[in-house]
């Protein structure tokens, strides 16, 4: 049972209440805004929650056990510190979040009733709509090193060791014909085969989208031509002389880890680690390697 305090446990006793919601929300990059469903602004623990008009929540839910326990924010795109690009670059993906329930004539009367994360964000043209997750699905996410064929390294970080600053990993850009937010031609990079960037990392250096970064879903070299294709689409406009950076890309196997890299004593997968044929294989009496086989 939840503890309140008692200036907020006698407000709650007297019948007539002044509640709100607040939300405070502190970005991964460590900025923090705070929006509540009052219709003034409050201000409290050095955070001042601005009043979003249209800002809802649903019911919580919650549960025994290790269930994640979530609800739903929606509002619409009105405030000049939430703004659809910032949502759109993945700014709040992970987010912290904590929900507070205030007496909006007096703030010092309040209580925080959960602290979680935002997880995944649906936006509309003038809206969106936020889960907000409990913290024990952090507990349902995978920890450690997987056993399996491919590598669990990220290409280029300690575990690694491929430096990626190499001339041979890296290249730089300017778009050329813009078809699509995640599709473009580029100049720049005739010197590298085909398939070279492929689940490679591109980085913008100028335009609407410079600073931000996008994974490469294919690097297509033909004749005349470079076409570059990310695996999701910009936040912003992709326009004709935005430049930009890339590297290559490695599909995880041994094979690639060799020929491409000669970084196999780096290789962090278990490419001899018996397969489903191997499990699921039985002795053959037409074999003559069979046991038991005369």
């Amino acid at each position: 049972m939840r503890a309140l305090p008692q200036t907020l446990q006698n407000h709650l006793d007297s019948g007539a209440t002044t509640l709100c919601w607040c939300w405070r929300v502190t970005r991964r990059d460590g900025v923090r805004l705070g929006f509540t469903d009052h219709d003034r602004d409050l201000a409290f623990d050095g955070t001042t929650f601005e009043a979003a008009s249209g800002f809802t929540a649903s019911d919580m839910r919650q549960s025994v056990g290790l269930a994640v326990d979530n609800l739903d924010v929606e509002s619409a795109l009105r405030s000049e510190t939430l703004s659809e690009d910032d949502l759109a670059q993945g700014l709040f993906d992970d987010a912290r979040i904590e929900i507070f329930r205030v007496n909006w004539q007096n703030p010092s009367e309040r209580v925080l009733l959960r602290t979680g994360s935002i997880g995944e964000v649906r936006r509309t043209e003038h809206g969106f709509a936020a889960e907000i997750r409990g913290l024990s699905h952090y507990l349902q996410q995978e920890k450690g090193r997987s056993y399996q064929f491919t590598c669990d390294a990220d290409l280029g970080d300690a575990r690694c060791g491929v430096d990626l600053n190499q001339a041979a990993f890296t290249g730089a850009g300017a778009v050329t014909v813009a078809i699509s937010a995640r599709q473009f031609e580029a100049s720049g990079l005739s010197a590298f085969a085909d398939e070279w960037f492929t689940r490679g990392l591109l980085t913008w250096t100028s335009g609407a989208n410079a600073g931000q970064a996008m994974e490469v879903k294919r690097h297509v070299v033909g004749t005349g031509t470079v076409t570059i294709e990310l695996w999701q689409a910009m936040a912003k406009p992709v326009s004709v002389g935005d430049t930009f950076t890339i590297t290559a890309g490695c599909d995880k196997r041994i094979e690639t880890c060799e020929a491409k890299f000669a970084n196999v004593l780096n290789f962090r997968g278990f490419p001899h680690m018996p397969g489903n044929d191997f499990v699921t294989s039985y002795p053959n009496r037409d074999d003559p390697k069979a046991v038991g086989s005369s």
